[in-house]
């Protein structure tokens, strides 16, 4: 059985979560797990759901390498959770399938590839704040909450909550706490 993983950093990139369930259905998934989480700080329910249904035999489909593994390590694991339960992983943008040697050795030297090309990336951003920084250029991410301020004072003073006023302006509901205290 071919078994689908999507996934998305965020809830706002949902032409990125239909694009992967059309190539998940077109490969042929029977099942596909989705979700949108980011892979850095967030638990993979879906994954950790998708990689305890396979069984053996099945194969993992994943459109793209980023959309399963944070790390080389990463990909490790999970390749190696699935080579107990002796389920194959297919990466579809590589046409990577590890169901043979051949698979097995290109999906190791492509992990290795972009997590070098992820640190790379990661080492020349690091560069560019500390130049902006030290040019007095840098001011870092915008506070969305703190633009918000007048809209949570005026829901604030219309009886709204601090959960219904995070929920109505998309804000976190400490960053609501917070704005309430500074004007008290």
């Amino acid at each position: 059985m071919l078994v689908g993983y999507a996934r998305t950093s965020t809830i706002e990139q949902t032409a990125g979560l239909e694009a992967q369930h059309r190539d998940l259905t077109a490969q042929g998934c029977e099942k596909i797990f989705s979700e949108q989480v980011s892979s850095i700080n967030s638990k993979r329910m879906e994954l950790e759901r998708a990689i305890e249904f396979v069984r053996e035999g099945d194969v993992l489909v994943v459109t793209r390498l980023d959309r399963l593994a944070r790390s080389v390590g990463d990909l490790n694991q999970i390749v190696a959770r699935l080579q107990e339960k002796l389920v194959g992983l297919k990466i579809l943008d590589m046409a990577i399938d590890t169901t043979s040697p051949t698979g097995r050795l290109l999906m190791n030297l492509v992990g290795s590839i972009a997590q070098f090309e992820r640190e790379i990336m990661l080492a020349r951003q690091r560069e560019g704040i500390a130049k902006a920084k030290a040019e007095h250029k840098f001011k870092g991410r915008a506070p969305t909450a703190r633009r918000k301020l007048p809209q949570v004072l005026e829901l604030h003073s219309s009886g709204k909550t601090a959960i219904e006023i995070a929920a109505s302006l998309g804000i976190g509901r400490s960053s609501v706490y917070r704005i309430l205290a500074e004007a008290a």
